[in-house]
């Protein structure tokens, strides 16, 4: 089975980026049974730094994927 992902561009990443800096975020989240983030902030601003290393590299996306993740997360 093939799946169909969305490879980000910059321009899509700097909107996430940009979300995240006006968002009140708490300490720390449990993303899912299994994901708990201590240090939300220092996590998130980690990520994207991460993820504008690899963004063009769709196997390298994981990052990303997390960082929409959280945003859905905070947006419930």
């Amino acid at each position: 089975m093939k799946y169909d992902r969305h490879l980000y561009t910059l321009e899509e990443l700097r909107q996430l980026e940009e979300w995240f800096e006006g968002e009140e975020m708490p300490e720390e989240m449990h993303l899912d049974k299994a994901t708990y983030i201590p240090n939300l902030k220092e996590t998130v601003k980690r990520l994207c730094w991460q993820a504008e290393q690899c963004y063009e590299n769709p196997k390298m996306q994981g990052c990303i994927i997390l960082l929409e993740r959280i945003k859905e997360k905070l947006s419930e």
